[in-house]
């Protein structure tokens, strides 16, 4: 089986417009970089002929490959299955919108090689690196839930949501067996597994560009979805989902114990 440095892994659901400026930008990129990587495309039950468009581009570019669900599942289960069939050592995912460029990346991965797990792009760390910032409602929502991510997570990070992320092998294939959450929750959940055993993870301040065109997020019922998402990762941890040990190739990780007010302890 062919391995590759890097595997990039981007969701779809009725991208079938926009899928293909993203797909020939990673595609020049990764030429110009002689990049070994593969680019996974995980069509998540489409109905607008997203498939279709994405296999012409892979006739185009031998990186590019197609992964087809056949009903929709949400985001968070379709980068799962993504990871689970990637063969790179290093695995990004990025959104289907080119929100955060690809020129990003090599700044995650740079991250993985100087000892993290996972590096997570953030439009928070630096609000200067937002080029074309969303707009107010959607900001203060994104706040909103950052908070109550802190609260009832116990995961002091600026912005879990973007969709721009990137995960050593090694941890990836852990974590990601492991989710429950398969629509927009997702993203908090896998951050918290990370932490719960012990990954090491970090916030890169990425450029963002907001592209209200085929946004698929309704803000207030997602969110109002989201946040009894977080509810259903902390009474996971609670019950015993998780396991609370994590057998991988370079040993076994304990999860932390939860401290009284939902958070982990280190």
């Amino acid at each position: 089986m062919t391995t590759y440095e890097y595997s990039i892994v981007i969701p779809a659901y009725n991208e079938a417009r926009r899928i293909t400026v993203t797909i020939e930008h990673i595609a020049a990129f990764i030429e110009a970089k002689s990049w070994s990587a593969e680019v996974l495309v995980v069509d998540d039950g489409s109905v607008d002929g997203t498939s279709t468009v994405v296999q012409q581009l892979a006739e185009r570019f031998p990186v590019v490959r197609l992964i087809t669900l056949h009903r929709n599942q949400g985001k968070g289960n379709a980068i799962r299955v993504g990871i689970e069939e990637s063969r790179g050592e290093l695995i990004l995912f990025a959104d289907a919108d080119d929100s955060t460029p690809i020129e990003d990346a090599p700044k995650l991965f740079d991250a993985l090689r100087a000892g993290a797990d996972v590096a997570m792009g953030s439009r928070w760390v630096d609000p200067a690196y937002q080029l074309q910032p969303q707009p107010w409602y959607r900001l203060l929502n994104g706040r909103f839930y950052s908070l109550l991510v802190r609260t009832v997570l116990g995961l002091n990070f600026k912005d879990t949501q973007n969709g721009f992320k990137a995960y050593s092998a090694r941890a990836a294939k852990a974590i990601f067996p492991l989710q429950k959450i398969g629509g927009w929750g997702f993203d908090a959940e896998v951050v918290f597994l990370a932490q719960r055993y012990g990954f090491n993870v970090v916030e890169i301040p990425v450029n963002y560009i907001y592209y209200p065109e085929g946004s698929k997020i309704r803000p207030y019922l997602d969110g109002i979805n989201m946040f009894l998402e977080l509810l259903k990762v902390r009474r996971n941890s609670w019950n015993g989902t998780y396991p609370k040990q994590l057998q991988i190739a370079a040993g076994t990780y304990t999860a932390p114990m939860v401290n009284e007010r939902g958070g982990c302890d280190a």
